[in-house]
């Protein structure tokens, strides 16, 4: 497909995807309906699509309209590209421009520029302080691909050796014991050998550091009760020899976590929805949440965002905090996890916990912001009070 055709089959998919659609399902539908598509082709369109939505209110500015034609008409100018050649009218191209969309446009400023919805930027400033505007530009890019290294399957010199041998290149990350990120030739991991023997996880950095800062050295038994595809059971379980168990209200998403536990070279059990077994030294709260920390991977979820679903998303973190708190031991760990950078989802939630469950303290707290690499990530670790019932104000700010 020449560039032109690339831009035109971008254009209907975010036309499928601004009619409703998401941005995956219209991917693939018109895969499914483009046959003549090559890999490469496939891959490039989804690029483009992506690349896009993290852009959109600024490519919208730059184009003259939110539609996929508008925002395809910003991406060629913000990226230098001759619109004149693209949109020929040519066989594959799109349209040929009119007037209007010929006119020049200023240049997007505030947060236009920032990519960010007017609605969110208070709560943002407000959980990010000096790093906002850092942080919304950053959101504005390709994440980078990491890997988490199985302990139980190699070290990570092994590991970075054989991925090299199957040319997919890496780096260590010092943030972590067991992160590599990816440098080249991030689309052959799901076909390497490294990855179908264990040896290697597709696994944020961010969400790495979590995991390693929970205290899981005396943990017996440990719950994951929103396990979702268990990414971070699996990484627990890679550290540490303990009984582990995973729990989801929707036991659909923990349909590969049977195959990937035996391809990590560990066992899990898994608890049937609401039957979690209490009794846990760590129970494990990776709670639904804005995904405001990873919008660069999902970028979609920033503009489908709305005050109402925030407000709905916090109730129910709260209602799992309460229902998970029970599940843990008299001496045991309750930590708390989000992808978020929302105050409201993070040290606000916290705050409610506390003030409504005597006898909890904060014991921990990591917040990561992505700007060095990996996603935008909280972690509370919360442990009961042995003796005054005394419980900690949580502050807002980095660790």
């Amino acid at each position: 497909m020449t560039p032109a055709a690339r831009i035109a089959a971008a254009i209907d998919i975010l036309d499928r995807h601004l009619a409703g659609e998401a941005a995956e399902a219209a991917l693939t539908g018109w895969a499914r309906s483009s046959r003549y598509a090559g890999s490469g082709d496939r891959a490039a369109i989804r690029d483009l699509v992506y690349d896009v939505l993290r852009r959109r209110r600024s490519y919208a500015a730059l184009g003259g309209s939110t539609t996929g034609r508008g925002l395809m008409i910003g991406h060629c100018v913000a990226q230098d590209i001759d619109t004149e050649t693209i949109f020929t009218g040519v066989r594959f191209a799109p349209a040929v421009l009119t007037k209007a969309e010929r006119m020049p446009r200023a240049a997007p400023v505030g947060l236009t520029a920032l990519d960010c919805p007017d609605w969110l930027a208070p709560l943002l400033q407000a959980a990010l302080g000096a790093d906002f505007a850092a942080v919304m530009e950053a959101q504005r890019h390709r994440a980078p691909v990491f890997l988490r290294v199985n302990a139980r399957r190699a070290s990570r010199t092994e590991a970075q050796a054989a991925l090299a041998a199957e040319g997919i290149d890496t780096r260590c990350r010092e943030e972590s014991s067991f992160a590599l990120e990816v440098t080249g030739n991030a689309r052959k991991i799901a076909q390497s050998l490294a990855y179908s023997q264990g040896l290697v996880e597709v696994q944020d950095l961010s969400s790495q550091c979590a995991v390693e800062a929970l205290p899981l050295d005396t943990a017996v038994r440990v719950l994951d009760y929103c396990a979702g595809g268990g990414g971070k059971l699996l990484a627990m379980a890679a550290l540490r020899h303990a009984e582990f168990t995973a729990h989801d209200i929707d036991p659909v998403r923990m349909r590969d976590l049977a195959a990937r536990a035996e391809r990590a070279g560990v066992q899990v059990a898994t608890a049937p929805p609401g039957e979690a077994p209490g009794g846990q030294d760590l129970v494990l709260v990776d709670a639904p949440c804005s995904g405001s920390g990873t919008w660069r991977r999902t970028p979609e979820a920033k503009w489908r965002l709305t005050p109402d679903r925030l407000a709905e998303l916090v109730a129910l973190q709260s209602d799992i905090l309460a229902r998970a708190a029970v599940l843990v031991a008299p001496n045991g760990v309750l930590a708390y996890m989000t992808c978020s950078l929302l105050g409201a989802e993070n040290e606000d939630q916290v705050a409610r916990f506390l003030a409504a469950h005597a006898g909890w303290q904060v014991a921990k707290v990591r917040r990561m912001r992505p700007i060095g690499g990996g996603d935008g990530f909280f972690l509370a670790v919360l442990m009961r009070n042995r003796h005054d019932g005394h419980t900690q104000r949580l502050q807002p700010g980095s660790d």
